[in-house]
């Protein structure tokens, strides 16, 4: 166990996430209360389709819950299977964008872009566009672009799940590193228990839809 804050950067209490009309609604998430402790790293497990994704837009802010209530202490950045990067623009400007967005000044971008992309080991690959990268190259863009956000919570929806096995191994090495120096909070979504059990300080079980924490 690598965490030693008593202080709870996120906390989820009671809250439902209901889709679909009255008469006919889906519950994707019914009474679920958790919380993370600030600095810690916690995956979440769960079958496909119970929740996970749903559980972190909620914490995200991009999407509300019928009940309950979330709190959240810092900013969160979300990081998908996909890394959602822009074809037309290079690494570099990838990372910079977010910075422009906090309204960092336009002469300080480059450098912290450039710094940002040193810390995830993308040296000499600053001004390669999307296309010219690998895709364990492409999510080492999107971790930069997080921190250029300087969120204090990284909520991970299955980041590394459409790699290769080897490449997924020195991601999981890459994220460890990043989330120790940065003491950042990480709430790791994934179905795969050996990833859960390789990354977590603690490892949440979700059961199927509607999601609930059933096992940690």
């Amino acid at each position: 166990m690598r965490v030693t804050s008593t202080a709870d950067a996120v906390v989820v209490d009671g809250v439902s996430k209901v889709y679909g009309p009255a008469g006919s609604h889906t519950f994707a998430l019914d009474r679920l209360s958790l919380s993370v402790r600030e600095g810690e790293f916690c995956c979440l497990v769960g079958a496909s389709g119970c929740g996970k994704t749903t559980l972190l837009n909620l914490i995200a802010g991009v999407d509300r819950p019928q009940a309950g209530s979330i709190n959240v202490s810092g900013r969160p950045a979300l990081l998908f299977q996909d890394a959602a990067l822009f074809p037309w623009l290079t690494a570099r400007r990838q990372v910079e964008l977010a910075l422009r967005l906090r309204d960092v000044p336009r002469g300080e971008r480059r450098g912290r872009a450039t710094d940002l992309l040193h810390r995830v080991h993308l040296d000499g690959f600053e001004d390669k566009r999307p296309h010219e990268l690998s895709g364990g190259m492409r999510q080492r863009v999107a971790l930069a672009r997080a921190l250029a956000q300087d969120a204090r919570i990284l909520l991970l929806d299955e980041p590394f799940g459409a790699l290769d096995a080897i490449t997924r191994d020195l991601m999981h090495d890459e994220l460890e590193r990043l989330w120790q120096e940065t003491k950042t909070t990480a709430i790791f979504v994934t179905h795969n228990v050996r990833e859960a059990v390789r990354l977590g300080d603690r490892v949440l079980v979700l059961s199927s839809r509607p999601a609930r924490v059933v096992e940690q």
